[in-house]
């Protein structure tokens, strides 16, 4: 009679941190802001390609927005560390809706609105979303333990996986209905309904004297995070390997070319090649309860890791669209291993003065590190093909993993188990 549930809780997500009202808010706000961040992220470089008909304006309002994530990245993390983060969130998430309201009402105006705004408007909510990212993350310890630390990283970024997929998807709708106003206002109403759920939590101040907030305090917190994690090889290696599996092997520059040539014949193959990612990804979190037992979490991380690599390699081999969205879907699931474990690591290993500026430069890898491999497969696919492109950064992968165990143990032999804070 009592069999099926400890089968079930083995495979399936585990909801345990749902429990801790605390953590149900800050869940909630997460879900409530994500569906509408991706339609944003949808809606801005479509808004500007109808502003300007040029490709390469689209190319530069993704780097207006992430100059400001790099900055605001590093000195929120630093500023997350300074003060009372519940009143960080909630500063950041009302200054996010107000954005959005913006952005929604400059959509509004005659010729399809304005690109200089639209520029400025995207820098504010990449600032806004570059604060209040590594402060969500640096709390969650405090609110479910260090044991609940695993699962609750699942869920959110499961949660992020649904909204990759599904805000999209209704922005296009929307776009293509000509309400444009609306995939903005989404966002806004969002972070209107994070702050209210935000705003019962309790204090959360970081885990040192709070003194008054200075920018140059800020800056210097920065340059002593930095420090900090060149004395921590397992902190630092956690940053290595993520970057390492982006620059090398992300393949989503290579997407329009294999859906007008190679998988041409397929209906809406691009359509399919951007969702595969995010599909393994939702199937693995939706299956993650094993991933919040595991102790080897370092092992585990590489190992992971290394599945990414080699099902990039099929995917450069693929010869029809469902094998190379086969290939994606098992990358994407081999990364959401790796990023809950990662992610999980930072907040139990760094000590809890230190979580909001690791979270940090956690959110200027995960940000940077795919634009570069976008650099590097498009150059690489261009000067001689997809498979060369892919195949080549699949097999670095791989061996860099194997290196990583080789030559620095800690990480490898790193155990949950045994982390002191």
């Amino acid at each position: 009679m009592s069999g099926p549930a400890p089968r079930r809780r083995s495979w399936a997500i585990d909801t345990t941190p749902l429990r801790n009202p605390a953590y149900r808010r800050l869940f909630w706000g997460v879900a409530a802001t994500m569906l509408g961040q991706q339609m944003t992220l949808v809606a801005v470089p479509f808004q500007v390609y109808a502003l300007t008909g040029d490709s390469l304006m689209v190319g530069v309002t993704s780097i207006v927005a992430l100059v400001p994530l790099i900055v605001f990245g590093l000195l929120g993390g630093a500023i997350a560390d300074s003060m009372d983060r519940r009143r960080l969130m909630l500063v950041t998430s009302v200054g996010a809706a107000v954005t959005s309201v913006l952005l929604a009402g400059q959509a509004l105006l005659p010729g399809e609105g304005n690109l200089a705004v639209l520029w400025v408007l995207t820098a504010c909510v990449s600032a806004f979303a570059a604060v209040n990212q590594p402060t969500r993350s640096a709390v969650i310890p405090a609110l479910v333990g260090p044991a609940g630390v695993p699962a609750a990283n699942a869920l959110s970024m499961t949660v992020r996986q649904a909204a990759v997929i599904a805000g999209p998807l209704l922005a296009g709708v929307l776009i293509g209905a000509g309400e444009l106003f609306l995939a903005y206002a989404i966002d806004a109403l969002g972070f209107l309904a994070a702050a209210v759920l935000l705003r019962g939590l309790p204090a959360l101040p970081p885990g040192r004297d709070i003194g008054p907030l200075r920018l140059g305090a800020a800056v210097r917190g920065v340059g002593e995070g930095f420090v900090f994690l060149r004395t921590q090889p397992v902190l630092l290696m956690t940053f290595v390997v993520d970057i390492v599996a982006m620059c090398f092997a992300w393949p989503q520059a290579v997407f329009p070319e294999l859906s007008e040539n190679r998988f041409a014949d397929s209906p809406n193959s691009l359509g399919w090649l951007f969702a595969g990612v995010s599909i393994g990804a939702l199937l693995m979190g939706l299956t993650s309860g094993w991933v919040s037992r595991v102790d080897r979490q370092g092992a585990v991380v590489l190992g992971a890791i290394a599945v990414w690599g080699v099902a990039i390699i099929g995917f450069g081999w693929a010869q029809s669209l469902w094998l190379a969205v086969l290939c994606l879907a098992v990358a994407g699931a081999g990364d959401m291993v790796s990023a809950v474990l990662r992610s999980s690591m930072l907040q139990l290993a760094a000590p809890e003065e230190m979580r909001g500026r690791m979270q940090g430069v956690f959110i200027v890898v995960v940000a940077g590190g795919p634009r570069l491999g976008d650099l590097r497969a498009g150059a690489l696919a261009s000067a001689a093909s997809v498979s060369v492109a892919m195949v080549s950064g699949g097999v670095v992968v791989v061996l860099a993993m194997a290196l990583v165990a080789v030559l620095v143990p800690s990480f490898w032999l790193f155990r949950a188990s045994r982390t002191a804070v």
